[in-house]
């Protein structure tokens, strides 16, 4: 059952306020403005320096239209003084495009046409945080974008619309979140028009349909060479670049594996036996399969193709890659002259929706 919403005129630009961050916050920023929303002011988030930031920001484009930037705190949503603020700005609408924080209801409720939010997936499948990562990590061949109302429960109002996206074999999570951001225009192009006419078909969520998922961390990138092939590429193309890395111990420290390809390897050996190492890279048995390593890197050290990195560790056909020492070579990795000793600098957060974390 759907609901539409009452029919109003439009001879005036809606009020609107933006709570937003990322690319996805300044396109949704762009698209109010191509479709006559006036934007009163946004809220955002100052960028991390734990973070590698490698998105367009929601807060310059907004400065360079004259719209009011504002930065509140987490704990400032909550309070009396920040409900008072929304207020004043006498909102008919409220968005929210990959804010990061969940917005009380009461300060949802302040605009009276509705408060809407953009999430970086099918719903009611992969509610919550990060779900750009969950769906590579789970090996999906779909996702998209879903607009939908906000309500007390994260990702769980009526639906407004959606806009699929196929994932590649290869789709890493930043490729993947480049195919997300054209259908998030596509999207807003067809529901913005509709929102401010009135002319809106909300339908319900069926939660009992859906799933959920919280944030990833750096340390959720480990790995074992039991799983199975294909699901260690999936993980490794889930948080490469520019997110931490999908990681295994090696030698007592943290071998980061930045781009790997499962490879056939009928009777191959014990999990974590090298099986090749040539200008191809290091082919690992696994659980089930074999992962060729293409990027790697040892903790403390630069990026290497694994080619190279096969050559500085003396790791030959019949290694094994175990987290006190690899076998069959008496080069200690710790020994190396490339590169520096010092330790990794803070990895870089996770992204996903909303949060976006």
């Amino acid at each position: 059952m759907s609901v539409s919403l009452d029919p109003r005129p439009t001879t005036h630009d809606p009020r609107s306020l933006v709570f937003g961050y990322h690319t996805m916050g300044r396109l949704g920023f762009d698209a109010l403005l191509r479709h006559g929303f006036e934007v009163a002011a946004v809220f955002t988030h100052r960028d991390d320096p734990h973070e590698e930031v490698w998105w367009a920001s929601l807060a310059e484009r907004a400065a360079a239209r004259s719209v009011p930037v504002l930065y509140p705190e987490k704990g400032e949503l909550k309070t009396d003084a920040f409900a008072d603020l929304v207020a004043g700005y006498r909102p008919e609408f409220i968005f929210s495009f990959y804010f990061r924080w969940m917005i009380p209801t009461r300060v949802l409720a302040l605009a009276p046409s509705g408060a809407f939010n953009l999430h970086g997936s099918l719903l009611p499948r992969y509610r919550g945080r990060a779900p750009v990562n969950w769906v590579l990590v789970n090996g999906e061949r779909e996702t998209g974008v879903s607009l939908h109302t906000m309500v007390a429960k994260a990702d769980a109002g009526d639906l407004v619309d959606q806009e699929r996206v196929p994932i590649a074999d290869d789709d890493t999570a930043l490729a993947l979140y480049r195919k997300l951001e054209p259908a998030a225009e596509r999207l807003l192009d067809r529901a913005l028009p509709l929102l401010r006419e009135g002319r809106a078909h909300l339908r319900p969520m069926d939660l009992t349909q859906g799933s959920y998922f919280g944030g990833r961390t750096p340390a959720d990138g480990r790995f074992e060479w039991s799983w199975p092939a294909e699901r260690i590429y999936n993980l490794v193309r889930a948080v490469t670049h520019p997110y931490p890395g999908a990681f295994v111990d090696l030698g007592g420290r943290r071998l980061l594996v930045w781009w790997a390809v499962p490879v056939a390897a009928p009777g191959a050996g014990a999990p974590g036996t090298v099986l090749a190492a040539d200008g191809g890279g290091i082919t690992v048995a696994t659980g089930e399969g074999a992962l060729r390593l293409v990027a790697v890197q040892l903790d403390g050290e630069p990026e290497f193709p694994a080619s190279t990195f096969a050559v500085a560790y003396a790791i030959a056909p019949g290694a094994v890659l175990e987290p006190h020492s690899p076998r069959a070579t008496t080069h200690d990795p710790r020994s190396t002259t490339h590169g520096s000793s010092t330790p990794d600098p803070a990895p870089s957060r996770e992204h996903g929706n909303g949060d976006p974390q």
